[in-house]
C-alpha cells in the first residue's frame, strides 16, 4: 500500500503543469504558442528567460520532491520492511510520466527532460552530472536544446551505470531516457528536414 501510494503521490506531483500555468497567468496558453509544448523551453521561447527558467526549476523540483517524498510517505505509515530505494526510484519515473501526460489537460503534458534532472537530482547525482555535461557540450556545438536533450537522454542509464547504479535504477533510466527521446519525435523530423529552431539563430 506505501509503494501505491509513493506512485500516486509522484504521479500528481509529476503532473502539475507549471508551464501551463505559467502562460495562463501571462494570458498565453503555450499548447497553442511555438512549439505547442507546456515545458521550460517553449515557455522560454514564448513567456521570456524569467518564466521559462521559473518552470525549468519548478518541473525538476517537483521530480526531487518525489523521489524524496516516497520514503517519508513508507516512514509515515510505519512499514519497516519498505524498500525506500524501489519507492523513491517508482516514484521519480511516476512523477516523469505525470508531467508527460498530466491528467488535467487529458494526458498531454511536456518531454519530461527538466522532471528528469529532478529525478537523477535525488537518485544519482553523479549521473546527472554526465547527463547535464552531455547536454552543455551539445548544446555548445550546435546551439540546438533538442539536440542536447536528447544526448542527455541517451546516455541517462550509462551514466547512471557509471555512477554504480544497478537493476530498478537503469532499468528506470533506460526507459525514462528512451521515453524522452520519444517525446523529442517532431525534434527528430524537423531536424532532419534543417527547420528545428537554433537559440539566438531561428531555424538551421
Amino acid at each position: 500500500m506505501a509503494l501505491v501510494l509513493a506512485i500516486i503521490l509522484g504521479y500528481l506531483l509529476g503532473s502539475i503543469p507549471f508551464g501551463f500555468l505559467m502562460g495562463k497567468w501571462r494570458g498565453i496558453d503555450l499548447r497553442r504558442e511555438g512549439s505547442g509544448n507546456i515545458g521550460a523551453t517553449n515557455a522560454l521561447r514564448i513567456l521570456g528567460k524569467p518564466a521559462g527558467i521559473t518552470v525549468l526549476v519548478l518541473d525538476a523540483i517537483k521530480g526531487s520532491l518525489a523521489c524524496w517524498a516516497a520514503p517519508a510517505l513508507a516512514s509515515a505509515m510505519g512499514v519497516a520492511s519498505f524498500s525506500t530505494d524501489i519507492g523513491a526510484i517508482s516514484a521519480g519515473f511516476a512523477a516523469v510520466l505525470g508531467h508527460n501526460y498530466t491528467c488535467w489537460l487529458r494526458f498531454k503534458g511536456g518531454k519530461g527532460i527538466a522532471t528528469s534532472a529532478g529525478v537523477l537530482l535525488a537518485l544519482t547525482p553523479g549521473g546527472l552530472a554526465i547527463s547535464l555535461g552531455t547536454f552543455l557540450l551539445l548544446l555548445a556545438l550546435t546551439r540546438t536544446v533538442s539536440i542536447g536533450s536528447i544526448g542527455a537522454a541517451a546516455v541517462l542509464p550509462l551514466g547512471a551505470w557509471m555512477m554504480g547504479g544497478r537493476g530498478l535504477l537503469l532499468a528506470v533510466t533506460s526507459t525514462m531516457g528512451l521515453l524522452a527521446i520519444y517525446k523529442h519525435r517532431a525534434n527528430i523530423q524537423r531536424l532532419l528536414a534543417g527547420t528545428e529552431p537554433r537559440i539566438g539563430k531561428g531555424s538551421k
